[in-house]
C-alpha cells in the first residue's frame, strides 16, 4: 500500500495494591456528539476534502484521528477515505449501557481531524465494514469506516495485514485518550509501549500505558506500520503506568480490508463475497 494502501474477550482483573482498575473498552463518553447529515451526490459534503497546509511537524501523525459516535475513540487513516478503528467503538448500547451486538448507523459517527485541543476538520461516515465478532473487545475488535469524501493531501499509515505480529516486537500505541492524571485536555499522544509477549488467534498483548479514549488507536512498529488496534487494557489514573494491554490483530481479517476498498470504490456489500466471518 506504500503509505496509502498496500469470542468475545474476557479482561484480566489485576489488582496491584488496589491501584489498578480494569477498562473493558478504552473509550469514554463524549461531552457532545454531532450527527452529520448523509450526503447526496450533489451535496458539498461529498466533495474531496483538501487538507490545510498547517499539519504537525511530523505529518504522519495527522493520520491518527478522533472517532466520535456513542463513545469517543481513536482511529487511523489507512487510505484517503478509510479509517481503521475498534469494533467496540461503533456498536449500539442498550438503556442500561450494555453492549448490543449490532453496529451504529454510519451517519451517527464522524471523524475529527487534527491533534491539537480543537479539531480543524470534521468528516462524516457513509459505511461501516465490521466482522461478526469483537463487539466488546478482543478477537475481531476492528472496524473500517468508509468516509463520505476523500481527504486529499492527508497522510496515511500502512496496515500490516500480510503476516502475524512477531513475538518480541517493540510496539508503540497512539491515542486521543485521557487519564485522570493527564496533564492536558484530549490530545493526540504517543503512549509508553512494550514488547509483544503473547500471540493468540485475533489478539496480541504487551504491557503499555493506555488511557480511556485510546481504543481503536494504532499500534505501530519501528517501521511505523500498523500491526493492530488498541482493544482493552488494565490501567489506573496515571498515563505513565504500563498495564496489561490487548490489541486486535489485522492479519486475520484480510477479507475485511479488501471489502472496505471495494465499498469505498462504490460496490454494494451485497455484491461482495462474504467478508464478516470470524474464526
Amino acid at each position: 500500500m506504500a503509505n496509502r494502501y498496500s469470542n468475545r474477550w474476557e479482561m484480566l482483573k489485576i489488582g496491584v495494591g488496589g491501584a489498578l482498575s480494569v477498562l473493558l473498552s478504552g473509550c469514554f463518553m463524549p461531552t457532545r456528539v454531532e450527527e452529520p447529515t448523509p450526503a447526496s451526490e450533489d451535496d458539498a459534503s461529498s466533495r474531496p476534502f483538501l487538507a490545510p497546509l498547517y499539519l504537525t511537524e511530523d505529518p504522519l501523525q495527522d493520520a491518527i484521528v478522533r472517532v466520535v459516535g456513542a463513545v469517543s475513540c481513536t482511529g487511523t487513516l489507512i487510505a484517503d477515505d478509510l479509517v481503521l478503528t475498534a469494533h467496540h467503538c461503533v456498536v449500539e448500547h442498550g438503556p442500561d449501557g450494555k453492549v448490543l451486538h449490532r453496529d451504529l448507523a454510519p451517519e451517527s459517527i464522524h471523524v475529527e481531524l487534527g491533534g491539537d485541543d480543537l479539531p480543524w476538520g470534521d468528516v462524516a461516515v457513509r459505511a461501516l465494514v465490521t466482522p461478526a465478532c469483537g463487539y466488546e473487545q478482543g478477537d475481531g475488535d476492528l472496524a473500517i469506516l468508509v468516509l463520505n469524501r476523500k481527504l486529499v493531501g492527508m497522510p496515511t499509515f500502512e496496515p500490516q495485514i500480510q503476516a502475524a505480529p512477531p513475538m518480541g516486537e517493540e510496539v508503540s500505541p497512539w491515542g486521543f485518550g485521557r487519564c485522570a492524571l493527564s496533564s492536558r485536555a484530549v490530545h493526540r499522544e504517543s503512549r509508553l509501549g512494550g514488547k509483544i509477549d503473547t500471540l493468540r488467534a485475533g489478539v496480541f498483548s504487551a504491557d503499555a500505558s493506555i488511557c480511556p479514549g485510546d481504543s481503536g488507536g494504532p499500534v505501530l512498529n519501528a517501521k511505523r506500520e500498523v500491526l493492530g488496534v488498541i482493544s482493552a487494557s488494565v490501567m489506573d489514573t496515571d498515563p505513565r503506568t504500563r498495564g496489561r494491554s490487548h490489541f486486535a490483530r489485522l492479519d486475520k481479517y484480510q477479507q475485511l480490508f479488501s471489502a472496505a476498498q471495494e465499498i469505498a470504490a462504490g460496490r454494494s456489500p451485497s455484491e461482495l463475497p462474504p467478508f464478516r466471518a470470524c474464526e
